[in-house]
């Protein structure tokens, strides 16, 4: 359930048997041909999903992260690392303040993982929270689905493209880009990034059959789910 559909009394009601939630952490940035939410919006739905048979409250995603590389691509927005701890920090204090003592992040951007480590600092300041750090997105069973099906796949990829970060009336390329080389692209400048890059696709398939998709997101689910019910 999110915290969107209950009010303070009923979440006050719900931490006296119970003292689980979740945070989902996403992006705002390019994609290509896909929608700039990308990460913020499989984040949330996969929380949402993963915590609805467990009755957990989702707390609204964290739409911005850490992407400083694609200051480039219009509608990219990043946040310095030192303001985006201190977000997600502040996050967790508050959690922490009302009772929320084991928490649930789940990530869906590759660039917020300094928050990773802010985690592992946090709960040595508070004994006895405890807090699981998940990137649905490669965890383990989810990963080895996407290898299942082409090992060829990257940001911005066929594996990031499903119906609900699709936009209407946008045709993506029916080819498969070669794969971007990663030592040289991390060196680069925004701009120069840009223009290596070219639309913003790192590699593979810009698309493939919806029933392949389905099937990632069913385990990728089954996987938060499992995390947050062995919490």
């Amino acid at each position: 359930m999110r915290i969107s559909d209950m009010n303070w009394m009923m979440v006050e009601e719900y931490l006296k048997r119970d003292d689980r939630c979740v945070l989902p952490l996403g992006s705002t940035e390019q994609h290509a041909y896909l929608s700039l939410s990308v990460d913020t919006i499989l984040a949330e739905r996969i929380a949402v999903e993963a915590a609805e048979p467990l009755a957990v409250p989702v707390f609204p995603v964290v739409a911005y992260g850490i992407t400083p590389y694609f200051r480039a691509f219009p509608g990219s927005i990043t946040l310095r690392v030192d303001t985006y701890l201190h977000v997600v920090g502040d996050i967790l204090n508050a959690m922490a303040e009302q009772g929320f003592k084991r928490i649930l992040i789940v990530n869906g951007h590759g660039g917020n993982m300094p928050a990773q480590s802010l985690v592992g600092e946090w709960m040595a300041d508070h004994p006895g929270l405890r807090i699981k750090f998940h990137n649905w997105w490669n965890a383990p069973k989810t990963w080895a689905q996407v290898l299942a099906i082409d090992p060829v796949a990257s940001h911005a990829s066929w594996m990031e493209n499903f119906p609900w970060t699709r936009l209407a009336n946008v045709t993506v390329p029916a080819k498969q880009k070669p794969m971007s080389d990663f030592d040289y692209l991390r060196q680069l400048d925004p701009r120069s990034l840009r223009d290596y890059l070219k639309d913003g696709n790192y590699g593979g398939h810009y698309q493939r059959d919806d029933e392949e998709m389905m099937n990632i997101w069913r385990i990728g689910v089954e996987e938060t789910c499992q995390l947050l019910e062995d919490f």
